[in-house]
């Protein structure tokens, strides 16, 4: 079984729901916390770390008083643009005591796909892990438009564990697995523990996202599956929410690990 002992490089995906309480928009400073402290094991491990991270809209629409509903372009990108400074602001924050740097790379899918600018983000993101910074990603929402966006950070999240070539993608979900079913609504759903071949069985049986923040859903964490695990990196979907995730892996919590 897949486990992220001896990680050479750790990608981790943290989505809005888990970094932003749906209920008050606010930060959730004590799970922050107790995420920080196990990226600073994983430090110590020897292992390099980057962070892609949603949240800058959740933050910045509560600043902005934009209310709960769905947003036009210009408001999105606006709440983005004060978002993203808080959300910064908080990783730099968390690591801190730890001694840990952090950098910010916001992108857009344009970056990815225009080799020279992959080339040039690739060359930043290894000059900060060379320099023991833990790079903090996200998607350019201030300028992306429909066109030129991945629209979810489990794909982002996938693409930039190809790109510093990581060995391990681990995306902190609310939920602790890939199922046959949806477990809230299908009693008898199983969860896998080892996926090694992703079929369109598989894909029939994954789900959108059911929140308002989230824009991801079970159909994205397998599109990223199939781009890490396609590159020679191992996947792991596990329950984001609770405290102390990533050490809640390495203990053995149920999850769903993705062969390369």
């Amino acid at each position: 079984m897949a486990t992220l002992k001896g990680a050479k490089r750790v990608v981790i995906k943290i989505g809005s729901n888990l970094l932003v309480s749906p209920e008050n928009g606010c930060l959730r400073k004590e799970w922050l916390a107790s995420l920080a402290e196990d990226v600073a094991e994983l430090k110590a491990a020897n292992s390099d770390v980057l962070i892609v991270s949603s949240g800058s809209i959740a933050l910045g629409r509560r600043v902005l008083g934009l209310g709960a509903g769905t947003l036009a372009l210009e408001e999105a990108q606006a709440a983005a643009s004060v978002g993203q400074i808080r959300l910064a602001r908080a990783y730099e924050e968390v690591l801190a005591p730890f001694n840990i740097k952090t950098g910010q790379i916001l992108v857009t899918l344009e970056d990815s796909s225009n080799r020279r600018r992959y080339l040039n983000s690739r060359a930043t993101m290894e000059m900060l892990l060379s320099l023991g910074v833990i790079p903090i990603v996200n998607e350019n929402d201030t300028v992306a438009t429909d066109e030129i966006r991945f629209g979810d950070n489990d794909r982002l999240a996938a693409q930039v564990a190809v790109t510093v070539g990581a060995d391990k993608l681990v995306l902190l979900s609310d939920i602790d697995g890939f199922y046959s079913g949806n477990p809230q609504h299908d009693l008898d759903a199983k969860r896998y523990d080892l996926i090694t071949e992703i079929t369109p069985d598989l894909e029939a049986k994954a789900g959108d996202a059911a929140t308002r923040y989230a824009k991801g859903g079970m159909k994205t964490k397998l599109m990223a599956a199939k781009i890490a695990t396609g590159a020679g990196c191992s996947m792991v979907i596990s329950k984001g929410s609770l405290m102390h995730p990533l050490s809640l892996i390495r203990s053995g919590a149920p999850v769903t690990w993705f062969a390369p």
